[in-house]
């Protein structure tokens, strides 16, 4: 692992042309279109992934739907209909990249929106801020600003393009006449690539009265992937018009008639007014940074940290039983399927600052119960067996190439553990009742079947893949072995907790269960393990944030042992639990060095997004994220998640950061510092 200095890294000028006016916002110029990795716009429900061409986004993307297309005859996370994108036309002239000058993108964190700003020749200037409404869980806001520098005439056009999986796609176009308002409706609708799910689009503009006169829309159908509503308007030197387009995207998994609540919801919005959007977005998104983390003495670490936390609060939303998936709603990574990133990495951070929306991770779990008691059943163990990737029906979803469908049985333990962990924060007795307490059954008795029973302190976990994934098929792996001892355990507590006398056997397969040796006493990651690098975090995970390992000699002879054998090339979230322990064993410089490596390594162009590895270009990596606040709020903030709830150890922090602030942590919104 490359050692740079947390001040060395964040003194570099950025080769990206990454700077910020404030620690609320990430500002991105002298864009390159060959190195653009956009940031999302995300409200939990729809991502909308920036482009560097003026007024286009990348993609849409809409949670909770899945499909089948080209991709390793699994469902993928869909990507409907480019329904914000927009052109504009000055004098007749289509405005594209080869036009515009002083070409700036900022996001603004604190309102989750994203400004461009740009100049067209000496004709204009062009503000636009878009937004994927918080309040609004289906529909997006974009105020368009043009200014004129001499007498033009504009063509702004609202564009709906379908993108090329998309069949049967039909493109509508309506007015809506009232005695005060005409409502123009631009709508696409278009059916998934098997057919099974149908997807919906609509915009809308919304003028504003102190321009006058409403102009008048004119509809073009270009073909069957792309239609668009415009109008025209004559501006003179030094007047400024402003107008919004709203637009909302659904599915037939959301709704079971996609294309008229697509029309109703932009119709709502469009009624709703520009300013009472705003005001509701910016009022929703204030509620959600109550919980907030700061560094005084350091802006731009805050702007990071803040940057992490943005990214998790824009993909996960509460009230829903919708999960996390590596990539979040940034694209198309790893299939948006759920994996162990959102319990082990993404989850621990928003159970802290966010415990509701945590609960609606687990109830995506939860829902897919039944789907993981006959997975236990097709291979032959009882209880309940998650899947190693899960989308819709929560079946298993891994690609048949990749062994660890059938062999990455620790994620059963992790939804087990995060299940737990939301009881020990929220002490919701009711919900471990009815939630937490029917999985953590199913998860135990799956761990007690699971086990070869070969005597005492043998009952052995053979044949799977631990959570470094470069060894397969392995006996004994730590990470499991460890989880499923842990979850064993928390399943009695529930029991106890609720009353129920619990299956004896579970602690008796506890007490069983080996962690394996080496002959000098360091934790072995599996029977058969022999000292070659390894792709993240295993045995380590054991004293964070299981805590089987507890000793700190232990702790360190095992950090000494691995840290050396941990790949460059691995992915981020693994060097976040070294910095962890480091901090916990008072190291807290190379906790420093080496958080700094957790993402600093892996930003990429123009906004600085992380990538799962250094040089990577898969971004943005959501565990990334949660690797990296982990080692901020369970390192250096030194909280901690145990049957006492969220309490505070003894912690350090590192040179230059003179006091560590996290705000509205856990239900009761409490207030934690340390200071220099």
């Amino acid at each position: 692992m490359k050692a740079y200095s947390l001040f060395t890294l964040l003194c570099i000028l950025s080769v990206y042309s990454v700077f910020s006016q404030s620690s609320w916002h990430v500002r991105a110029d002298k864009i390159n279109p060959d190195q653009y990795y956009g940031v999302t716009l995300a409200n939990g429900v729809v991502g909308l992934v920036s482009s560097p061409e003026p007024f286009k986004v990348r993609d849409v993307v809409l949670n909770g739907t899945y499909d089948y297309y080209q991709r390793g005859r699994v469902s993928n996370i869909l990507k409907t209909f480019n329904h914000v994108n927009m052109n504009l036309d000055i004098d007749g002239r289509r405005i594209g990249m080869k036009d515009v000058q002083n070409y700036v993108q900022q996001l603004d964190m604190k309102n989750a929106a994203l400004e461009t700003t740009f100049k067209v020749g000496d004709k204009a200037s062009i503000r636009s801020t878009m937004m994927s409404l918080r309040h609004l869980p289906y529909s997006a806001l974009t105020i368009m600003e043009i200014t004129a520098h001499k007498d033009i005439t504009i063509t702004p056009m609202s564009v709906i393009e379908a993108p090329n999986h998309l069949m049967d796609v039909r493109n509508y176009y309506a007015e809506i006449d009232r005695p005060h308002v005409l409502i123009p409706l631009l709508t696409s609708v278009g059916l998934s690539p098997s057919g099974r799910v149908k997807v919906a689009a609509s915009t809308s503009f919304i003028f504003e009265e102190k321009h006058g006169h409403q102009p008048k829309i004119i509809h073009e159908d270009w073909d069957y992937n792309m239609h668009l509503a415009k109008f025209h308007k004559s501006l003179k030197a030094g007047e400024t018009y402003t107008f919004s387009v709203v637009a909302s995207t659904i599915s037939s998994v959301q709704n079971e008639d996609p294309h008229n609540e697509a029309e109703r919801l932009t119709i709502f919005a469009m009624l709703e007014g520009k300013d009472r959007l705003l005001r509701r977005h910016k009022e929703a998104w204030a509620s959600i940074w109550k919980s907030d983390i700061e560094v005084a003495g350091s802006p731009e670490i805050t702007r990071d940290i803040r940057f992490a936390l943005y990214h998790l609060y824009s993909f996960a939303r509460e009230g829903t039983a919708y999960s996390l998936s590596p990539m979040g709603l940034s694209g198309l990574g790893y299939n948006g399927h759920v994996f162990w990133d959102t319990e082990l990495w993404m989850y621990p951070p928003l159970l802290m600052l966010q415990p509701e929306m945590a609960k609606s991770l687990l109830e995506y779990r939860y829902q897919r119960l039944e789907a993981a008691r006959q997975n236990a059943f097709s291979h032959g163990y009882k209880g309940a067996m998650f899947p190693w990737e899960s989308s819709a029906s929560g079946a298993e979803d891994t690609p048949v190439w990749a062994l660890t469908g059938p062999f990455q049985h620790h994620i059963t333990g992790c939804v087990g553990w995060a299940f737990w962990k939301y009881y020990e924060v929220t002490k919701d007795k009711q919900w471990l009742r009815d939630r937490g307490w029917p999985v953590l059954k199913v998860v135990a008795d799956f761990w007690a079947s699971r086990v070869e029973r070969n005597g005492p302190g043998k009952y052995d976990i053979l044949n799977v893949i631990g959570a470094n994934e470069w060894e397969e098929n392995i006996d004994n792996n730590a990470f499991t072995n460890g989880m499923a001892i842990t979850v064993l355990r928390y399943a009695t507590q529930a029991a106890i907790e609720l009353g129920i006398t619990p299956d004896p056997d579970w602690n008796h397969v506890a007490d069983n269960i080996p962690i394996l040796k080496f002959q000098d006493g360091t934790t072995r990651e599996n029977a058969t393990y022999s000292g070659v690098t390894i792709k993240q975090a295993d045995v380590n995970l054991l004293a964070y944030p299981l805590k089987i390992v507890s000793d700190e000699k232990q702790i360190r002879k095992d950090l000494e042992y691995y840290l050396p054998r941990y790949a460059a090339d691995g992915p981020a979230m693994g060097y976040a639990i070294l910095c962890v322990l480091y901090n916990r064993l008072g190291d807290a410089d190379k906790a420093a060095k080496i958080f700094a490596d957790s993402y600093k390594t892996n930003e990429v162009p123009p906004f600085g997004v992380i990538a799962e590895t250094a040089g990577g270009t898969n971004p943005y990596f959501a565990t990334g994220a949660g690797g990296m606040l982990q080692a901020v709020l369970s390192g250096f903030g030194g909280l901690d998640i145990s049957d006492q709830g969220i309490t505070q150890r003894k912690s350090k922090l590192p040179k230059g950061w003179k006091k560590l602030t996290i705000k509205g942590v856990g239900k009761d919104k409490k207030e934690y510092s340390v200071s220099e």
